[in-house]
């Protein structure tokens, strides 16, 4: 994979981030980053970040921020038209952050064939827990921002990863990554980033099941 340019699918969270990691470790080149947004294009899909914190972890990734408004009617379309754009630019490869949700990948795979585009998943079919030590290891900072109350206590919101954490997790018999949706993180500091982002947590706010942390920039 040396050299070979890529647009990382950017969440925001762990798991995109080590998998940005990983490909630029592998050599590969990095392009752009691709986040996909609601409609109105101010709040990021599933971790509801908004576009000045999103655009804040892009300047300190160093390579230019790509998003998408899309409703979950459109969200393959518009991921599609994204995925023609980069081809277009020469970007050859996308970098997903999937651990072992099968329909996932599968998902991607369709998706990125339409635009030419060859998925890697740096990630895929590892342990989840070894993912979450590596993260911590190479000095990632992230914090729960997302939580599904149906799925974990609604407490852990606000709360930085910690093998501590994960043990409490793991023993409350909740997978410690959120594979499965118990919860999205912010990453705000790592090996990939040039300095910390400046973020204030705020308010914790509740809609249809899931509470949210406010996130923003810090003046």
């Amino acid at each position: 994979m040396e050299k070979q340019p890529f647009v990382a699918s950017w969440s925001g969270g762990k798991d995109s981030a080590m998998a940005y990691y990983r490909a630029i470790k592998s050599g590969m080149t990095p392009k752009k980053l691709l986040t996909m947004f609601q409609e109105d294009e101010t709040i990021s899909k599933s971790h509801a970040l908004p576009f000045e914190v999103v655009q804040a972890q892009a300047d300190r990734v160093g390579i230019p921020l790509m998003i998408r408004g899309a409703g979950w009617t459109d969200y393959e379309v518009k991921f599609i038209e994204a995925m023609n754009e980069c081809r277009a630019d020469g970007i050859t490869h996308g970098v997903f952050g999937d651990i072992d949700l099968v329909g996932h990948l599968e998902w991607v795979q369709k998706t990125c064939a339409k635009s030419e585009v060859v998925p890697i998943h740096p990630l895929w079919q590892e342990p989840r827990r070894s993912i979450l030590e590596e993260m911590l290891k190479v000095g990632f900072e992230a914090v729960i921002v997302v939580i599904n109350t149906q799925m974990m206590p609604s407490s852990y919101i606000g709360r930085t990863f910690t093998i501590e954490l994960m043990n409490e997790l793991e023993a409350l018999g909740i997978d410690s990554c959120g594979e499965n949706g118990e919860f999205h993180t912010i990453v705000i500091n790592g090996p990939i980033f040039s300095s910390r982002v400046p973020v204030t947590f705020g308010d914790v706010r509740e809609n249809e099941g899931y509470v949210f942390l406010d996130v923003s920039l810090s003046n």
